[in-house]
């Protein structure tokens, strides 16, 4: 699995000298480079932290991260809420050291060099050493939740200052997906210098992605900022005007400053507790989750045991380190969304702009997530699944519909109602700690209920808002049985993956009695039948007449994120119907072959995860063992450049942690795993409670032995090609017998 592109601090993850414990293994820089676009960031803080800490390396949008790896300089270490790069920040707040007479207030003109050879990274720990002209200056990150720390450790000198930027509305970063004049005309942050208290605090009300969602009058990230020295010198900054001595401003693109005098070596720690509710409970949250001593040796500490009970309920055997390093770090990246939204015992709601009492959870990536990172969360977070039910169901409440993709609210990106399926893939295991009639409400009105103006507008990808998109273009589905292309953006995605909702929604309606719906939902769930050319062989989009849109193979057009072969198998909820539509085992074999021979499988996009699967379903498994074999070595790797594609909130990891295992949830909402191949000697999955410890054992397993021979469930042989959730939920071991020859394993 090597791939080194990088040549230097592959191992700042771990702790100095040997790893010891799972969260040493855990590499936050993985996914940082531009090459492979992971778009991730080597965030600091406790696993679904509400706020995430970091190094800041150029100034985010959506579509940019705050830290890039092939970056040079730092200008700034950020409390951040941007969950992946496609997405938005909000309610953030930057701080950055500085030495010097000259005050340099706008992060091109603060910015200074670094090495990587002198950055440490770790999900509990982040440090670096600036080349800062005046003398280095050592900067230091820990956190927990919704409070963090920052330490810079300053030469000797008369002017040792730290820029704090409250706002950061900078038109120069407009582009087609970031506007900046609405929200420059329309909001501004607020910072003021509390002498008295030595505190800076603040709100920031800037939302990133506020184009394309509905307003929020009240919403603000606030922050309360304390350093461990006295503040003497400070002034206030708004663009490029700066006011010494002045305590309080407002601006578009503004904050603070402070200055001291320090010895060689000093440190000053500069304590930050944020919040969504007020300045009240960013401090509560300081006090709570900070060291009162303020040592941010124990911060790391605390934050270190927290990953270690995470990232502890899997363990492997019989790998090296490096191969640890990947395993790790992709739990890791499990383990950071949804964010924990609420504050002990309150949340702000992004969908009515209010306050309620409650837990809380936001950033949901579903479009994604509902394929793989949901369906591990069932296995080894139960509890946590159904508290991230409550959440969406609670937005449901707020705002009327469950949302797609919340970034704090509602956004007009992806596409299909995918809370369906985390829902019905959780109430069909049991797991049912959320109101049930509820979600059923809420599913089927995603179902049912066509979204404004459904009819006249084409609810383009990131269209500005108007309403929210929910299944844009469900008259047209309901009537004449896709979403036809000439009325809907995105048409022929869109009506596969409402098929699929349709089905998971169906799921519950039988479970709860519903025949009606059940009996409408099951013919809907057939509509992927209504746009597959026969004649081409490919989903292909179609007007509301009836009449076919050819497309080559790299156009777009119909399509989310993907090409005609993108979207050729995504049929999860009919396997078979699928393969007999497309004329059978032998004729489905074959267009897979193309499919990965052509080299038009793009792991770095979700809608073909499950593709690799499908071989099983027209009895050809080992060609799906050699597959799983390539990829979680191609794909996945210990460097910047490790994830060949966004990690999208943990889908990209949750797949390899899947298909090392030995298999995978093909059908959310289905309770069957397909078959793959286990890619290491040993698991121990620790599922908790009653459930206890499942192992699962690759015997023989070798470079050459990558088929298997057979598979048993405590003894008992499997006979299809499917595990099913009592096998993974309730049995004590599941053993692959491996070889070096192909083989259908179930006969």
């Amino acid at each position: 699995m090597k791939h080194i592109i990088f040549p230097v601090i592959l191992m700042t993850a771990l702790s100095a000298g040997a790893a010891t414990e799972p969260v040493d293994y855990a590499n936050p820089l993985v996914g940082t480079a531009l090459k492979g676009e992971g778009g991730t960031a080597p965030f600091v803080g406790e696993p679904f932290a509400m706020t995430n800490f970091l190094a800041q390396t150029r100034e985010n949008k959506m579509g940019t991260m705050a830290y890039v790896y092939d970056d040079t300089h730092i200008m700034g270490f950020m409390a951040s809420h941007q969950p992946t790069v496609w997405m938005g920040d909000y309610g953030y707040v930057s701080l950055m050291p500085q030495t010097g007479g000259e005050i340099r207030t706008l992060p091109e003109e603060r910015k200074i060099t670094f090495s990587h050879k002198n950055e440490k990274a770790t999900p509990a720990y982040y440090s670096v050493t600036l080349d800062n002209k005046d003398g280095k200056i050592k900067a230091e990150i820990a956190a927990a939740k919704r409070a963090g720390m920052f330490r810079f450790t300053y030469p000797r000198t008369d002017s040792a200052r730290v820029i704090i930027q409250g706002i950061n509305l900078n038109p120069g970063l407009a582009d087609w997906a970031n506007d900046y004049g609405p929200r420059i005309a329309s909001i501004k942050g607020w910072i003021k210098v509390d002498t008295v208290n030595n505190e800076i605090v603040g709100y920031n009300p800037d939302r990133q992605a506020a184009q394309i969602g509905p307003e929020l009058a009240d919403f603000k990230g606030y922050f309360v900022i304390k350093p461990d020295k006295k503040i003497k010198r400070f002034g206030t900054w708004e663009g490029s005007g700066i006011y010494p001595g002045k305590d309080e401003i407002e601006g578009t693109r503004s904050g603070a400053y402070i200055d001291f005098a320090t010895k060689k070596g000093e440190a000053v720690t500069f304590t930050v507790g944020t919040s969504f509710i007020d300045l009240d409970q960013a401090r509560d949250n300081m006090k709570r989750e900070l060291p009162a001593d303020g040592d941010m040796k124990k911060l790391v500490a605390s934050t270190r045991a927290a990953w270690n009970n995470k990232l502890g309920k899997m363990k492997i055997n019989g790998v090296d380190d490096e191969t640890k390093r990947i395993f790790y770090t992709a739990m890791f990246h499990c383990y950071l969304f949804p964010r924990e939204f609420s504050e002990y015992g309150r949340y702000y709601s992004a969908f009515d702009d209010k306050i309620h009492e409650g837990v809380s959870f936001n950033d949901y990536s579903l479009w994604d997530t509902f394929r793989a990172f949901h369906p591990l969360m069932t296995i080894i977070e139960p509890e946590l699944t159904g508290d991230w039910i409550t959440s969406l169901l609670q937005m449901y409440k707020e705002g009327g519909w469950m949302p797609i993709w919340p970034n704090p609210t509602y956004t007009n990106i992806m596409i299909g109602t995918h809370g369906d399926a985390v829902i019905a893939d959780a109430y069909m295991k049991g797991i049912r700690n959320y109101d049930v009639n509820l979600a059923y409400e809420a599913m089927r009105k995603n179902a049912m209920t066509p979204p404004e103006s459904d009819t006249s507008r084409r609810y383009g990808d990131r269209d500005r808002w108007t309403a929210f998109e929910g299944r844009a273009g469900a008259s047209w589905y309901h009537t004449i049985g896709y979403v036809p292309d000439d009325k809907t953006a995105e048409s022929v995605s869109r009506t596969l993956e409402y098929a699929y909702d349709d089905w998971c929604t169906a799921r519950l309606a039988r479970e709860l009695g519903k025949t009606d719906d059940y009996n409408a939902l099951m013919r809907w769930a057939g509509n992927y039948r209504n746009i597959y050319n026969k004649e081409k062989g490919f989903m292909l989009p179609r007007n509301y007449d009836g009449s076919w849109v050819d497309i080559d193979d790299t156009d777009h057009h119909g399509m989310t994120e993907g090409s005609k072969w993108t979207y050729l198998f995504c049929v999860l909820q009919d396997i078979p119907g699928m393969i007999e539509l497309m004329g059978g085992s032998d004729a489905f074999a074959a267009k897979l072959d193309r499919n990965f021979n052509e080299n038009r499988y793009r792991h770095d996009n979700e809608p073909g995860h499950h593709y690799i699967y499908l071989y099983n379903y027209c009895d050809r498994p080992w060609k799906t063992q050699e597959l799983i074999n390539k990829h979680t070595a191609v794909n996945y790797h210990d460097a910047p450049d490790g994830l060949n594609g966004n990690d999208d909130c943990g889908q990209m990891s949750a797949w390899y942690l899947f298909s090392i295992m030995g298999f995978y949830p093909v059908t959310p909402g289905s309770n069957l795993f397909a078959v793959g191949a286990p890619q290491f000697p040993e698991f121990e999955i620790n599922r908790g409670g009653d459930a206890g410890t499942l192992s699962i054992i690759a015997d023989n397993l070798s470079d050459k032995n990558i088929y298997v021979k057979s598979v048993t469930v405590d003894g008992r042989r499997l006979t299809d090609h499917h595990l099913t959730w009592d096998d993974i939920s309730k049995a004590r071991e599941i053993r692959f017998a491996m070889t070096d020859q192909p083989s259908t394993f179930w006969k």
